[in-house]
């Protein structure tokens, strides 16, 4: 199966397309350009080098969330975008699960962080667990699946440092994401069992990774029409936020103003039948 994968859903930009098992590409840029000036030119590009006929590719798979509320939206539309121009089906790979696939067949737990402001994280909680092998396969041979502890949630830093905690025994847990650099200090007054952290080469959003998510997805099934795409956002937008705060104060203004006339309008029959009038 020829995926094309698209992770726009932080500050890293990626783009790659896989058959089956092989790689044949993958742009990746951790770069401080927006994911509107760099995405379709990374998939231009990518489509140039490896002569790719876009009508060919069986799926379009993308990052869909959680994450920066621009990027999410930047990477769905395009994939939509394309999956309606060519009419192929979208594959939606949750973020935090695709980052955590970056360590894959790690014997530690993993738990990705994305920075998700306002002194919270986008996170989950990983462990890779042995497949059973089939007859035709070697007894050597050990494929791993992904096996979801925590599901991806937005939490404090300290809620998932205290679940992670929790767990039993004292298995050291790899952290990786764009949060590392935000909360690595509060990670180290936080944690109670060993940790570390993910180095360079898979530390980040990688489109590879969500392609390999999405051929597990295939094969269950789990695509869905280019028009039925939406991104997964785990929490409103701030605008939503803004929206809803102004919302709410307003109707607290509202319910005070009558309360405050509901209260004159009581006090002033009261007067009225005090002073005979009807």
């Amino acid at each position: 199966m020829k995926i094309l994968a698209i992770d726009s859903s932080g500050l890293v930009a990626s783009v790659a397309v896989t058959e089956d098992d092989s790689l044949i590409a993958e742009y990746t840029t951790n770069y401080k350009k927006t994911h509107s000036q760099t995405l379709l030119p990374m998939l231009d590009e990518v489509k140039k080098m490896i002569e790719l006929d876009l009508s060919c590719i069986d799926a379009i798979a993308v990052s869909a969330g959680p994450g920066s509320f621009t990027g999410l939206r930047i990477g769905s539309a395009t994939a939509k975008g394309l999956g309606l121009a060519l009419d192929k089906p979208i594959i939606s790979v949750p973020t935090v699960d695709a980052l955590a696939m970056n360590v894959y067949g790690t014997d530690h737990i993993v738990c990705p962080l994305m920075d998700a402001r306002r002194s919270q994280v986008y996170t989950g909680i990983y462990r890779f667990l042995p497949e059973e092998t089939s007859q035709e396969t070697s007894s050597l041979e050990v494929n791993f699946k992904l096996d979801i502890l925590e599901p991806q949630c937005v939490v404090p830093i300290e809620t998932i440092a205290e679940k992670l905690n929790a767990l039993p025994g004292e298995d050291c847990v790899v952290f990786l994401g764009d949060g590392v650099p935000v909360f690595w200090e509060k990670l180290a007054a936080l944690m109670h069992r060993p940790y570390t952290f993910a180095p360079a080469l898979c530390n980040r959003q990688r489109a590879s990774a969500v392609a390999v998510l999405a051929q597990t997805y295939a094969r269950l099934g789990k695509m869905e029409s280019a028009a039925a795409h939406v991104p997964e956002y785990l929490r409103p937008s701030q605008a939503e936020r803004e929206r809803s705060e102004a919302q709410k104060t307003a109707g607290d203004k509202a319910g005070d103003a009558m309360m405050r006339k509901g209260t004159y309008s009581r006090q002033q029959k009261l007067k009225n039948r005090e002073s005979g009038e009807t």
